[in-house]
């Protein structure tokens, strides 16, 4: 029986940028039978264009386009849209998913996959989407002569200065400033934020770390806000008001 698709108004909306056209109907074809929207875009050009006049809830991107370096078509986007970003990718190496995380993206998903993981991937990522968005509704905190605006994706400081941060390193920000001075663990954070638990996740996790605690002007060597607990987690230790 084929199971009835929602009306597109309900539908999540998954763009896909990848210059292989078998890679582009492979995703397609499986997001649209998970009741997902999609549009296909083969080259970078394209797809920035189409973003004035949409707005994907994902993005899935590749690296390897022919017109635009990747890395820095995911650093725009994790800076100027509300979208999680998942890369897709042939390229393996360890460090270009540490870059590609240091950029923005949310997710990183190496070439040859299987179109049911990544469907599972974007799932995951709507779901914590929805999760923050069901927590009281609240978009703005107070900390420490900072203020978060988490629906312009912007940090202001108390002279006014304004520094940008990305969708994935809001989501740890939003889960520091919910839960301030309380101990949070791996699992925890594995737990609230998605993605398989395990080195790679680790990982992602001190890049978003280490970039909040330089936007927030902390010493690296001796932090203030953002505490490591070796061997057990993080605590931020600000006090924090939402609005």
């Amino acid at each position: 029986m084929t199971r009835p698709i929602p009306p597109a108004s309900t539908q999540p909306h998954v763009a896909i940028l990848d210059d292989e056209p078998e890679i582009r109907r492979m995703l397609a074809d499986a997001l649209e039978e998970a009741g997902f929207r999609t549009t296909s875009f083969g080259r970078a050009t394209e797809f920035e264009a189409a973003l004035k006049r949409m707005t994907p809830d994902v993005c899935l991107v590749d690296l390897g386009l022919p017109d635009r370096d990747g890395l820095a078509l995911v650093h725009r986007l994790a800076l100027e849209s509300g979208a999680s970003i998942i890369i897709i990718s042939g390229r393996a190496q360890v460090q270009d998913r540490v870059t590609g995380l240091e950029l923005g993206a949310d997710d990183y998903i190496i070439k040859p996959f299987d179109p049911t993981e990544v469907v599972a991937r974007v799932r995951a990522r709507l779901r914590k989407g929805r999760g923050d968005a069901e927590r009281g509704g609240h978009q703005t905190a107070r900390f420490n002569g900072w203020t978060a605006h988490f629906d312009r994706y912007l940090l202001v400081a108390e002279d006014g200065t304004e520094v940008p941060f990305s969708h994935a390193e809001g989501e740890v920000l939003r889960l520091f400033l919910e839960s301030p001075k309380r101990l949070i663990s791996r699992a925890q954070m594995q737990e609230s934020l998605g993605g398989a638990a395990g080195e790679s996740f680790d990982r992602a996790m001190d890049v978003r770390i280490s970039r909040l605690r330089t936007k927030l002007g902390e010493d690296p060597k001796n932090p203030t806000l953002i505490k490591t607990i070796y061997g057990a987690g993080y605590i931020f230790l600000g006090d924090v008001t939402w609005t």
